[in-house]
């Protein structure tokens, strides 16, 4: 008999999440700049990918819940597959590709993964990858297709194939705050079912919710903002999605240049990408005529809770916040601010705590149970949004150089789209995935995602916001962040020019009032 281990409640709630419109898979899209060769590539996830035992399991059901079991039958050609675009435009056709699989339920007989390698894709080729949510969250992925890759394309084969070690991210401001309570969430999951069934209880009870979070209690108030969250503002971006898929995702964009814009402003790289995306948001929704005044979408925002001895492990790992984002700001400077002000509000929260509890919780209760609870909290957001950080340098995969990745997450509910912002080798990149129900061309929202950021850019080099910094001060930290970066360059000529000129008519203003007057 094959060997078999139960599954986890939290990997069983998202096991159990699927629904024909919303499957809870993780896909993702690699990008290289040449031909990738096939045989190479099968022989690196027999000899990689497969030393995960996970990727050889399936899941079985019986009395006593779900379980991983070794598959017996297991046949790599089952997962690897192999195609190439018709003429055309080819990101556009590989768009397509990406939506339709995102559509397509996994073998639920064999192991829940799959990878389609894809020719033909812009002079190169492209690789997109499916894994069901219920292996491994966001983060542990990027660092099991890490693995798969090399610093160099003609590196050998190591000898035991090992996750390398994320990069740290330092924008992420929960980092600190829940190391230390991470080391005892497998304790605190494990405790049994009767704390979080009574606080499922809490559902039909929000007086006794109310007298719960009167104690004080840090975790309890947390819960009871959790469950008495009032919905969003109506838009166009929830409802009962239809089931099909689109996705779209953004040309690179340099990370100093982010970052120099967020030192002068002395907002993070978050605050500033969270507040390109409700820029983004508010403008499409203004070219189809919608209200924007006194919008503010939530969106869910997973926070990674492991700790440094969960490094390599699979499973899921993260909570959750809810952040509201000011699309009814129009002015990019109080939008990033108050985003800003957000994100700070939520750096002591025990919200990702709580969210964790309650999806291990509903992997304990009945299904029908677990659907009540995560569609009430899915009701309350229209948007996942989530940063995950890449690898820092140049990869290779298969012997061929990626140029190019972008990963989404699946979205659960009525929740209508996906944003995904993603690092690698000096940039990020955003891309968005929508059912077109609610959003058909979700080009439209991604192409101004770049343009939302430039506006703080050039407004900060033409015409400063005083009441953040002096102009000297904002200057000074753009050359000392990104010195040689041409695009700042050349708005500070610009910048220089302009008040060139304008000294010389102050000037010349100054000289004809000192002049003698004709009356006089």
């Amino acid at each position: 008999m094959s060997k078999r281990e139960h599954i986890s409640p939290v990997d069983t709630a998202w096991l159990r999440m699927d629904r024909p419109t919303n499957l809870m898979m993780i896909v993702g899209i690699m990008m290289f700049d040449g031909p990738m060769d096939y045989a190479r590539l099968r022989h690196t996830l027999e000899t990689r990918l497969l030393s995960y035992r996970r990727f050889r399991q399936k899941v079985v059901h019986d009395a006593a819940g779900a379980w991983w079991e070794d598959d017996v039958d297991f046949d790599l050609d089952r997962h690897l597959h192999h195609a190439a675009l018709p003429a055309g435009e080819h990101k556009t056709e590989l768009q397509n590709m990406a939506a339709d699989l995102m559509s397509i339920p996994l073998d639920p007989n064999r192991p829940l993964w799959s990878f389609h390698l894809v020719d033909n894709y812009d002079g190169g080729s492209a690789l997109i990858v499916r894994i069901h949510h219920c292996i491994a969250d966001g983060i542990a992925l990027v660092g099991v297709v890490l693995s798969l890759t090399d610093e160099t394309p003609d590196a050998p084969d190591p000898i035991r194939s090992e996750p390398p070690a994320m990069e740290e991210d330092e924008d992420n401001p929960w980092h600190r705050i829940i190391e230390p309570v991470s080391q005892g969430m497998d304790s605190a999951i494990t405790l049994g079912t009767h704390f979080w069934l009574k606080c499922f209880e809490l559902l039909a009870n929000p007086d006794r919710a109310v007298r719960l979070g009167k104690q004080g209690i840090g975790i309890a108030n947390e819960l009871l903002d959790l469950l008495l969250l009032p919905a969003d503002s109506p838009t166009r971006f929830k409802g009962k999605p239809g089931g099909t898929k689109a996705v779209a995702w953004s040309e690179p964009m340099p990370l100093g240049e982010i970052k120099a814009v967020g030192k002068a402003l002395g907002c993070s790289v978050n605050d500033l990408l969270l507040s390109s995306v409700a820029g983004a948001l508010r403008a499409y929704l203004l070219e189809k005529g919608d209200e924007v005044d006194g919008v503010w979408v939530r969106a869910l925002v997973p926070v990674n809770m492991r700790s440094r001895a969960d490094e390599g492990k699979l499973g899921n790992r993260f909570g959750l916040v809810t952040l509201l984002l000011p699309v009814c700001i129009e002015n990019p400077f109080e939008r990033v601010f108050e985003v800003k002000r957000r994100m700070e509000a939520l750096k002591g929260s025990y919200q990702p705590i709580v969210a964790l509890g309650v999806l291990a919780a509903t992997g304990l209760v009945p299904k029908f149970v677990q659907e009540i609870v995560l569609n009430m909290l899915a009701a309350k957001a229209s948007a996942v949004m989530t940063n995950v950080p890449g690898p820092t340098m140049q990869r290779y995969m298969a012997g061929a150089r990626l140029v190019q990745q972008m990963v989404w997450v699946p979205q659960s509910g009525d929740i209508g789209i996906g944003v995904s912002i993603l690092s690698y080798n000096g940039n990020v990149q955003f891309g968005l995935v929508t059912d077109r129900h609610f959003v058909a061309n979700p080009e439209r929202i991604v192409a101004r995602f770049r343009p939302e950021f430039e506006k703080l850019l050039y407004a900060l080099l033409l015409e400063p916001w005083k009441e953040v910094r002096t102009p000297e001060e904002i200057e000074r930290s753009l050359e000392e962040e990104l010195a040689v970066a041409e695009p700042l360059s050349t708005q500070r000529s610009r910048r220089r020019r302009r008040r060139g000129e304008k000294q010389r008519k102050n000037s010349a203003t100054s000289a004809q009032d000192a002049a003698p007057s004709s009356t006089d």
